[in-house]
């Protein structure tokens, strides 16, 4: 196929329209439940309150703001692609923004800015005291201010929906490569995300992985999960032409998302199993660096040996050693050749996993 033919290929595969909308056209969007933001991606979205008050000054000052780009679902609701916080900042300042259990959350309150200090303190409304509230000029302009929407249009490739949330989540995005994958997962399959929430949530997890606050709230922890999901019963031949591990990820969730391929009650069990086991005996180190010299276990978590110990152990967890010999495996680990040599640093983990799991799942037979 030439590069012409593979261009208007994938032109047809994608349609868009686009037009201008005014802020009150978004809200009554909102309002009749027309347009889905998702609200469980709030967690995804860090933006501070200085950030949302830039927002609405730019609004106020008719700055240009970005176009809104959403997705035509069958039952005609758009979704949005890329758009959210800044929909989430205006419904929130408005007072209708509501949370994943359906509860309005609390108006925002301005802040001072460089060019409009008197923001401080302002709301779009607040009865008590009039004094702090938008007047009604303000809130017109508000209301007449235009951000355009983007739409890719129902007849459009669905997977185009997905490529595109990536494309302009990514790259100088606050949100990290797991977040991204957890709001694809949203909108393919939420059962899905609620089920693979669940087991990242799942106490002695937590326990082994150990991981610091900024990584929680970063959504590492289902990172973590979903690579056992997909790679403590992959079949080791697709481990030698996966390509870039990330991407490889993505691929996986999106095909369980889409085809229904998880068995998710095979797997929970798998997931209890193996971490339940870890907490017993190893707990929360697990997946820390075992020092031979000083004898003891050091730092923090560490990615090569979870991708050993977790997917091994998750293979063979239904024929796994007694649970007095899991702590020995690990502590050998770190003298074990294959470990050493494909686990230090400046290796990808394309070249490392080819190894490291096959050896996992040597170590953890019975």
């Amino acid at each position: 196929m030439s590069l012409n033919e593979e261009i208007n290929k994938m032109r047809q595969e994608i349609r868009t329209d686009g037009y201008p909308m005014s802020i009150s056209e978004w809200i009554s969007l909102y309002e009749n439940e027309e347009i889905d933001i998702h609200p469980e991606f709030q967690r995804f979205y860090r933006w501070s309150p200085e950030q949302k008050t830039k927002l609405i000054e730019s609004i106020l000052l008719g700055i240009p703001i970005p176009p809104i780009f959403v997705s035509q679902r069958k039952d005609g609701v758009w979704d949005v692609v890329d758009g959210l916080q800044r929909l989430s900042t205006i419904y929130e300042f408005i007072g209708i923004l509501k949370n994943d259990e359906k509860k309005v959350l609390p108006p925002l309150v301005l802040q001072k800015t460089e060019y409009l200090p008197s923001l401080e303190g302002k709301q779009w409304e607040q009865i008590d005291k009039p004094e702090n509230s938008f007047n009604s000029e303000q809130r017109l302009i508000v209301k007449r201010s235009k951000i355009s929407a983007s739409i890719i249009l129902r007849e459009s490739d669905e997977v185009a929906k997905f490529e595109l949330f990536q494309r302009l989540n990514t790259g100088g995005s606050t949100l990290t490569e797991q977040e991204v994958r957890n709001c694809i997962l949203v909108m393919l399959n939420l059962e899905l995300y609620k089920w693979l929430k669940e087991l990242s949530d799942y106490e002695p997890f937590l326990e082994t992985i150990c991981l610091s606050e900024k990584p929680l709230q970063e959504q590492y922890n289902m990172e973590l999960a979903l690579r056992f999901v997909v790679f403590s019963q992959i079949e080791e031949k697709e481990l030698v032409s996966m390509g870039d591990v990330g991407k490889f990820i993505t691929d996986k969730m999106t095909e369980f998302a889409k085809n229904n391929t998880v068995n998710m009650e095979t797997l929970s069990n798998n997931f209890k199993k193996t971490f339940d086991t870890l907490s017993r005996t190893v707990s929360e180190n697990s997946f820390k660096r075992f020092s031979h010299a000083k004898y003891k276990f050091l730092g923090g978590f560490v990615l090569s040996p979870y991708e050993v110990i977790s997917y091994g152990l998750g293979y063979n967890i239904n024929n796994a050693p007694e649970d007095n010999a899991i702590e020995e495996k690990i502590k050998n680990l770190w003298n074990d050749e294959t470990f050493k040599s494909w686990s230090g640093s400046g290796i990808t983990a394309t070249r490392r996993l080819p190894r490291l799991i096959p050896l996992g799942r040597e170590i953890f037979k019975a």
